[in-house]
């Protein structure tokens, strides 16, 4: 057998054996209205076959994910598998006018895509308007047959997910502030597992319920799937244990409290080590920008013993002990537990960097257009909200979409002059001067070449207020190596660089008045936003795009669109 031959054969027998036990598992999502009551009020919310949050998804390491998505609903609406990896199949990604055009009404499309190389939580939510309020779920990646956790087998496992309820129509939200150009109006209730709990008016005989027993370990899946507020998560006197996160293996560390981001997962082990009784998870807000209004309610659920459950006790359970939930403002315990995080393996850092990237990320406000009457113009002092990276405010285009624009070679609907740097130096976290308040509107993105080395300084600034923004970036998993308040100084901060175990995430904290940089591997060629997670600020223009070109052969080449992608 030749030399070539040989290895051909290794490669086959190592490709059949991994690929021996991957099965493609197929579903149907039907976007629809469905009646559901909450806070005393029935409305009709768009769902996914009915069920709010929707179908909870089971796969292993190395499936295939078809699901057909069927529009039932009278809005457009586009689906995104959040941190799934999407490797050449970026036309399945999701995000509406990036890398498809939407859903329309009484359409369909089927997002097909393999999960390789990912083992733990990601969820799937909306990625059109404000859909994903209501329409989004969990994603569960197990590892391969054969294989295990990298922790003991926990005795069950719950999905938590932290989700941000309206007592109106959520559309009809984003459409106002649209129009007024003021700040959206604040949610109504926080939510787990679509339940608002006992806090709240008409909703304490809902409130989710999470069994535990004496002496078992149960793993928590915990997602926050709200739409425009950084959450802290705790449980009335139990220790978490922190393993995973956005489908990464950590170190294992120990805390009584978690922050989660919008768009951030974290899986933690939770023991049943108290008397058994009926404890209080509760959720509430994380509130980092200054006089900004908030929703300041609780949500909770009740981790329940067994022996105390209303069953064992012909239904005298006890009152759920309730956990004290650090203050709104309390950046110090988010700074400790986002710094808790590390690889569990040495990590692969890039580290001789190809592109180094510096964007800043904030608000802004836009003057009111000479056109425009004084109602459409209700923000601070008569203007309008408006939010940019490197001072381009990003302008979603409307009748392709850009991955299609890219890969037919359609003129005129972006640019790939998205800025390196901010076009002028300033004091990002200092007294900001007005004159630096309005950005430039643009459709512009940041061209990558194929297995180029990246890494992006994120900073905050102080225009209209800091604030603490999770940054996402579509297709890829990035290493943050570090983070830090005030403005990032080249010279100081690089010292602060942990390119042995920092952790792997899909979206980033960037803290309030500070930094975060991150580094990976553009192998994943294709259209790639990276925006705030906060969705109020994405509708303002807080993102921008990679575009990804395609490296050498096929394996480094996107593939072709699927038949039934939509059209705009």
């Amino acid at each position: 057998m030749g030399i070539f031959n040989k290895f051909s054969f290794i490669f086959l027998v190592i490709f059949l054996s991994l690929s021996a036990n991957a099965e493609v598992q197929r579903h149907r999502f039907v976007i629809q209205a469905t009646k559901v009551k909450r806070l005393c009020k029935t409305h009709n919310t768009i769902t996914v076959n009915g069920m709010f949050p929707g179908p909870t998804l089971e796969i292993k390491n190395g499936d295939t994910l078809e699901v057909q998505v069927v529009n039932k609903a009278r809005y457009n609406v586009t689906i995104h598998w959040h941190g799934v990896r999407q490797m050449r199949t970026g036309w399945a990604d999701g995000p509406e006018f990036v890398t498809q055009c939407p859903i329309r009404p009484g359409g369909s499309y089927t997002y097909r895509f393999t999960v390789q190389g990912q083992e733990g939580t990601l969820w799937w939510h909306a990625h059109s308007s404000w859909l994903r309020a209501t329409v989004y779920g969990a994603l569960i990646i197990r590892p391969r047959e054969g294989k295990s956790y990298p922790f003991p087998k926990p005795k069950r496992e719950t999905p938590i997910l932290l989700g941000e309820w309206w007592d109106t129509n959520p559309i009809d939200v984003v459409r106002e502030a649209k129009r007024t150009g003021a700040a959206p109006n604040v949610s109504d209730a926080y939510t787990i597992n679509a339940q608002p709990g006992a806090l709240y008016k008409c909703s304490s005989k809902e409130t989710t319920i999470v069994p535990i027993d004496s002496g078992e370990t149960n793993l928590l899946r915990v997602i926050n799937a709200a739409l425009n507020q950084p959450l802290f998560f705790k449980v009335a006197n139990h220790k978490l244990t922190v393993v995973g996160a956005d489908a990464s293996y950590t170190k294992p560390f120990t805390t009584s409290v978690l922050m989660l981001g919008p768009g951030q997962t974290t899986d933690v082990l939770i023991r049943g080590d108290q008397p058994p009784s009926r404890y209080y998870m509760a959720a509430r807000a994380y509130q980092s920008a200054q006089n900004a209004p908030f929703d300041n309610t609780t949500t909770t659920a009740i981790l329940e013993y067994k022996s105390a459950s209303c069953a064992a006790k012909k239904c005298n359970a006890p009152t759920p002990i309730m956990p004290s939930l650090p203050a709104y403002n309390d950046t110090n315990t988010v700074t400790a537990i986002s710094q808790s995080f590390r690889s569990r393996e040495k990590a692969e850092v890039p580290t001789d960097i190809d592109e180094s990237l510096f964007f800043t990320i904030g608000l802004g406000l836009n003057n009111c257009p000479p056109n425009f009457r004084k109602r459409r113009c209700q923000g601070p002092n008569g203007t309008r909200f408006t939010a940019s990276m490197n001072n381009v405010s990003f302008v979603l285009p409307r009748n392709f979409s850009l991955l299609q624009a890219h890969q037919q070679g359609i003129p005129g609907v972006f640019t790939t002059d998205f800025p390196a740097n901010p076009p002028l130096k300033f004091d990002y976290t200092g007294n900001v001067s007005r004159s630096l308040f309005q950005p430039v509107p643009g459709t512009k993105l940041y061209k990558l070449k194929y297995g180029s080395r990246v890494q992006i300084v994120l900073q905050d600034t102080s225009i209209v207020t800091p604030e603490n923004h999770p940054i996402h970036l579509h297709g890829y998993d990035f290493y943050i190596i570090a983070e830090g308040f005030g403005n990032f100084d080249p010279k100081k901060d690089t010292s602060k660089f942990n390119l042995v175990d920092p952790p792997m995430r899909n979206t980033v904290g960037v803290p309030v008045n500070g930094w975060a940089v991150i580094r990976f591997v553009a192998d994943n060629p294709g259209v790639w936003i990276m925006h705030c997670h906060l969705d109020v600020h994405i509708s303002w223009g807080l993102a921008m795009a990679f575009l990804v070109e395609n490296g050498v052969g096929e394996l480094q080449t996107i593939q072709p669109p699927p038949p039934d992608l939509p059209i705009c």
